[in-house]
């Protein structure tokens, strides 16, 4: 499934050229465990055609750096970036497929998602079918199965950070990767946020965190965007209706922009079209009275930092 939905929110010529050369740093693209709305080789054109510079592939079951290379050989031009998500499937908290993502191009880095001990308990934050997440109702599938696995742990019962997850951020700041948090928990996330600036990591992300099983107050985020994190706001997640636009314009202003990044989180096939996303995002900051040098921050400068590290 590709090209326009009349349906989805169109993005302005002017917010389009204000994200001219931003990568998206959250994408759900084909080949996935769940359908998709667009695959990489696809994906990646369409960045070419409206001026992005490229995306991060997300996936909650597999390594996607492997995909991303095979995307930059057949398509080039937009950059496509592989990450490695540490739940169950990907052998849970281990440093050896953190080395091993970063050995092949990987960049990102996700903490435990559908596997966290969090979202073991809560279950995308919801209840209601028609409203769950696709990776929600997979787990579910596999639990009628009788297929179960433990939920992967950051912290042992004291609220310490565990050994194990030490040497993964080790590793995540020896190649300079990127730490996401994943959909960890408050608590969970404040220690492996302080534990990777510890271990010498540069870039930490937190993951949705207006997100209702993250659902971090302002003053939490406050204090995250005053450790040196960065607060990832997803289209998805405000074009779903968990967080309003004004009440995330709110907590940006509160945080301040040059802690806030912009992404899309994606690739839903009942979402809008990917590449459109940071567009109308950009359309809607802007019509929260942001400038368009704030705008451009958020999602051009801040996510090629992200995306390119050095480089940028």
């Amino acid at each position: 499934m590709t090209g326009q939905d009349a349906s989805a929110p169109q993005p302005s010529a002017r917010a389009r050229e204000l994200v001219r050369g931003a990568f998206d740093t959250h994408v759900h693209s084909a080949p996935d465990v769940v359908p998709r709305r667009i695959d990489d080789l696809q994906l990646a054109q369409r960045m070419n055609e409206v001026g992005l510079a490229g995306y991060v592939i997300k996936s909650h079951y597999v390594p996607t750096s492997a995909r991303a290379r095979l995307a930059n050989a057949a398509v080039g031009g937009a950059r496509v970036i592989g990450s490695v998500t540490l739940n169950a499937v990907c052998g849970g908290m281990s440093a050896m497929a953190v080395e091993l993502a970063a050995r092949e191009g990987g960049r990102f880095v996700w903490m435990p998602t559908v596997d966290s001990e969090n979202e073991q308990k809560n279950m995308g934050g919801g209840s209601e079918a028609s409203k769950l997440p696709v990776w929600v109702k997979l787990q579910q599938e596999m639990r009628a199965l009788g297929v179960r696995v433990e939920a992967v742990r950051v912290l042992d019962t004291a609220g310490q950070v565990l050994p194990e997850v030490r040497q993964v951020l080790r590793r995540i700041a020896q190649h300079d990767m990127v730490l996401a948090t994943g959909h960890l928990d408050r608590n969970e996330i404040f220690a492996v946020t302080a534990a990777a600036f510890e271990e010498g990591v540069n870039s930490v992300v937190i993951t949705h965190p207006d997100f209702p099983t993250q659902n971090l107050s302002v003053e939490d985020q406050q204090a995250l965007a005053q450790q040196g994190a960065y607060l990832e706001r997803c289209f998805a997640v405000i074009n779903k209706g968990k967080i309003s636009w004004e009440k995330t314009c709110e907590y940006i202003r509160a945080t301040g922009v040059a802690s806030n990044v912009i992404s899309t989180d994606l690739g839903q096939q009942a979402g809008p079209p990917v590449e459109d996303g940071l567009a109308v995002a950009a359309d809607n900051l802007l019509a929260g009275g942001f400038s368009e040098e704030e705008v451009r921050t958020m999602i051009v400068t801040n996510s090629r930092k992200l995306a390119l590290g050095a480089e940028a």
